[in-house]
């Protein structure tokens, strides 16, 4: 499968963005799905997941204020960012695997897309 991501931008803190990512392929809906996020001379970390049957899993920072959610019709992953911080300021990048433990556990699946930029001034 391959992902391509959108949706980033230049906001101010307390905007909102909607990220989204597009797989090719006519298998997505087997895939679990997720973000992560790299900011500058910082390690990647992931942000959320969300599962073939639609179970989602965050990270803590971004539990109350991000929503991730699947339209399988369209091949699509998006994760709505609310109350956007200037902590939240990095890369962020979608990535596929079959096995959505691997988003917890290694971190490492096995399909990424490249990353769309999101910076948020105070």
């Amino acid at each position: 499968v391959q992902l391509q991501a959108s949706g980033g931008g230049l906001v101010q803190a307390g905007d909102s963005l909607r990220l989204s990512c597009v797989a090719s392929g006519s298998d997505f809906g087997t895939y679990a799905v997720g973000w992560f996020r790299q900011a500058p001379g910082k390690e990647r970390e992931f942000v959320a997941v969300i599962t073939h049957t639609g179970t989602t899993n965050y990270e803590d920072s971004a539990k109350d204020r991000f929503t991730i959610s699947r339209d399988n019709a369209k091949n699509t992953v998006y994760l709505q960012m609310n109350s956007l911080k200037p902590e939240d300021t990095a890369v962020y990048y979608c990535a596929a695997d079959r096995r959505a433990l691997v988003f917890i556990t290694t971190r490492a699946p096995d399909h990424w897309g490249q990353g769309t930029q999101v910076t948020v001034s105070s």
